[in-house]
């Protein structure tokens, strides 16, 4: 089954259903589909979920095209991003994987 890490402070808004998506840069290819989420400190810790859509688009288009403009300025983005990915820029190409909770 396909997997990604996902640090443990999300998995709580990931099991109650109100994270549905993750943005990711240069990270292994997510397809539709069964996933399971693997705390990254405790690998016995998953969550499985089922892919609906992956959408390829540009680190800057994130926040309009989530409906999350005035949550995510630029600034506020890039900053959250670069905890993960130190290199990101506003330009870079990215991930945005939606998810549902299985029985959803």
């Amino acid at each position: 089954m396909q997997s990604l890490m996902i640090v443990p402070r999300l998995l709580p808004e990931v099991r109650a259903g109100h994270k549905l998506h993750t943005i990711r840069w240069r990270e292994p290819e997510i397809v539709p589909g069964p996933m399971l989420y693997v705390n990254t400190q405790d690998a016995s810790d998953t969550i499985q979920v089922v892919v609906t859509c992956v959408e390829t688009i540009k680190l800057s288009d994130v926040a309009d095209r989530m409906g999350k403009a005035k949550e995510w300025p630029d600034d506020v983005l890039l900053q959250g991003m670069r905890e993960h990915y130190p290199a990101i820029e506003m330009d870079s190409t990215v991930k945005v994987i939606h998810h549902l909770l299985p029985d959803v």
